[in-house]
């Protein structure tokens, strides 16, 4: 692969410049599935940060970008344009660097253009309205950029879950200062490469820095420079965050943690939808907030599905993301794997371990490949039944009836995603109406659109992004009243 013939530079993007790693400290990035360094990417310091964020700020008070919807709308247009032209070398570095298939690469890669085109239509599309409310009274409602926004994002998706939140603020009229994962910082600067030479965008309205540690973030979190922050990880800095930002009012859109579980009710197909789960537990190597982590089985079924999910979870081919045949890619890093193991020999305490985890030491001695588990454990306040793995590490309950079922659903504080399975769609529709999820497919799971929104009840957070909503962060409402005299 071509990035392995050449160490990568991961650069700081702030006030319309460059600033590589000479500027600064650096720190590796890592190829997980061999444990090489593939480059070293600039380590933010507190003079960046502040950099950033005051670039953001004078660019949104002191140019015309938040009051020029055509210009945003070409700019997205163009972006949406240049990561399609460099879609083969950004998924192979993406690739590279997170580990994931080189087709689950091209399909993010893809989406983050879906996903930028959609937004560069609503972007000409935000109106206010008008009311005379007396003759000679007249009330003008404008929807208008909230500020600068600050956005934060994790390794396992850093392209649609960058864009996710960058493309509604670029349309809504925000500048913007994004802190990106130190573990994905080659190929988000990559990714801003196809930023940066756009024409007409003013200096500072796109600012983004990497950073090894979390200060950068904080400063983020803590500055009354920035007005809203999109953040998406875990629950326990959610938490933080929500802390973080009381002191400034900061408004804030959160998607947390998950623990997605499918429904599978004794109408299905097994073999099918054991098949299809077992690709739910394991997109990404399990490491995404939504994929499915517990599987309830209707217990007349339970039995012959757990022999059916066993020889799914099999087949999965574990392997190096550059290969064709490969369908799950290796763990971001070793520390994850063990992380994974350790559940699932806690399992035991608990219930059932039905096919362990296992590391791939003998073919890749130095990556961190994990092959995909299944435990049983009923005990729903035991860590198998409750904590969030993101890892390829399934749980399988039983159900009797469909009240079990949803209260079985609902007893862990995730509210994110989950899935019902039947053939009969009145039953799915009403035990999927019944799940308290952001999200719950039938007969499908991890289906994501730029059109539809997404986001968390609960313990995986609040605030909705991709589709209309998803713009509504960055927006606020400004009321001129005004009279006519004489």
């Amino acid at each position: 692969m071509a990035t392995e013939k050449m160490e990568i530079e991961g650069r700081h993007w702030i006030g319309g410049e460059w600033l590589g790693p000479g500027c600064d400290r650096v720190f590796p990035s890592l190829n997980p599935a061999n444990g090489k360094i593939l480059g070293h990417a600039a380590d933010a310091g507190p003079g960046w940060v502040q950099a950033a964020i005051e670039s953001a700020r004078e660019a949104f008070d002191k140019t015309t970008w938040s009051r020029s919807p055509r210009l945003r709308a070409s700019a997205l247009l163009r972006f949406a344009a240049n990561v399609s032209a460099r879609a083969d070398s950004l998924s192979q570095l993406l690739t590279a660097e997170n580990g994931k298939p080189l087709a689950a690469a091209r399909t993010e890669i893809a989406a983050c253009v879906s996903e930028l085109e959609y937004y560069a239509g609503l972007t000409r599309q935000i109106a206010g309205r008008s009311l005379e409310t007396a003759p000679g009274v007249h009330s003008i409602i404008h929807r208008e950029a909230a500020g600068v926004a600050a956005i934060i994002t994790p390794w396992n998706a850093p392209g649609i879950l960058l864009v996710r939140s960058l493309a509604p603020a670029l349309a809504a009229g925000c500048t913007v200062v994004i802190k990106c994962s130190k573990q994905t910082a080659l190929f988000h600067s990559a990714l801003m490469e196809c930023l940066s030479g756009i024409e007409n965008i003013p200096r500072g309205v796109i600012n983004s820095f990497a950073e090894s540690g979390h200060a950068g973030a904080q400063t983020l979190v803590r500055s009354p420079l920035v007005d809203v922050l999109s953040y998406t990880g875990s629950t326990p800095v959610g938490r933080q965050i929500m802390v973080d930002g009381a002191s400034t009012l900061k408004r804030l859109c959160l998607e947390l943690g998950g623990k997605a579980p499918c429904i599978v009710c004794d109408d299905v197909d097994i073999a099918t939808t054991a098949a299809s789960v077992a690709r739910a537990a394991t997109i990404l190597a399990g490491q995404q907030c939504t994929a499915a982590s517990r599987v309830l089985v209707d217990s007349k079924i339970s039995a012959a599905f757990r022999d059916a999910l066993i020889t799914a979870l099999n087949s999965i081919v574990v392997g190096d993301g550059f290969d064709p045949a490969t369908q799950m890619g290796p763990l971001i890093d070793v520390a994850s794997c063990e992380r994974v193991e350790r559940l699932c020999q806690d399992a035991s305490r608990h219930g059932e371990v039905l096919l362990p985890v296992r590391r791939l030491l003998d073919r890749h001695e130095h990556g961190a490949f994990l092959r995909p588990g299944l435990i049983a454990v009923q005990d729903l306040q035991a860590p198998g039944a409750s904590e969030e793995v993101f890892g390829p590490l399934l749980n399988l309950e039983t159900f009797v009836d469909t009240d079990e079922a949803i209260h079985r659903a609902h007893f862990h504080p995730y509210g994110l995603a989950a899935s019902v399975w039947s053939r009969n769609m009145g039953r799915a529709q009403a035990i999927a109406q019944r799940v308290r999820a952001g999200t719950v497919w039938i007969n499908a799971h991890n289906v994501v659109l730029p059109e539809v929104e997404i986001g968390g009840l609960r313990d995986s957070g609040y605030g909705r992004q991709h589709g209309v909503e998803g713009l509504e962060l960055f927006l606020q409402t400004r009321h001129i009243y005004r009279e006519d005299r004489a």
